[in-house]
């Protein structure tokens, strides 16, 4: 039974798998504001450019 604990306690298997679970997690974080920051710009962009073409077609 103490060789099946120590045995347990010695695996980091586990652990890796959670490290990669979490840098997974991080990344689609960066990506999903990094994306909603670049369409707020985006999108701020187009309505300049709209506003500037309606005082022209005035």
């Amino acid at each position: 039974m103490t060789k099946l604990v120590s045995r347990f306690v010695k695996d980091e298997s586990g652990a890796t798998a959670i490290e990669y679970g979490l840098i997974a997690a991080l990344i689609a974080l960066a990506i999903v504001v990094g994306a909603g920051a670049l369409g707020n710009e985006i999108g701020a962009m187009f309505n300049r450019v709209a506003n500037k073409l309606k005082n022209y077609a005035v």
